[in-house]
């Protein structure tokens, strides 16, 4: 009867486990792009990427590709933070940029815009 009570009770425990270490599907979820918006002209060298938080996101990849990421001459940036926005000093050039969120089982898809600093 003992070793019945216990192997319940390391069920139970077991199945309680996988409740605490579920990890929330963020897989359909989107990025909502704040700033810079999507073929911004700007002129500035000191960008402020900005985008808002998305619930159950525990980190962002923020890359940024000069002319863009189909055919890029460059990748300026690929990064993982933990903040929703991130300051960049960049030349004049054309630029695409994207962002995804990432938890420890799931990630968004990333949004991508466009930008354009001039001098």
């Amino acid at each position: 009867m003992l070793k019945k009570i216990t192997l319940l009770l390391v069920i139970l425990g077991i199945l309680s486990c996988e409740e605490i270490i579920e990890v929330d599907d963020i897989s359909e979820e989107e990025i909502i792009i704040i700033a810079p918006t999507d073929n911004a002209v700007i002129q500035a060298d000191s960008i402020n990427f900005f985008w808002e938080v998305l619930e159950f996101g525990e980190s962002y990849q923020l890359r940024i590709a000069t002319p863009n990421f189909e055919t890029p001459q460059q990748i300026v940036e690929d990064t993982l933070i933990t903040t929703n926005n991130f300051t960049l000093l960049l030349p004049a050039n054309n630029y695409q940029w994207q962002v995804k969120a990432i938890n420890s089982a799931y990630q968004t898809q990333f949004q991508t815009q466009n930008l354009t600093v001039e001098e």
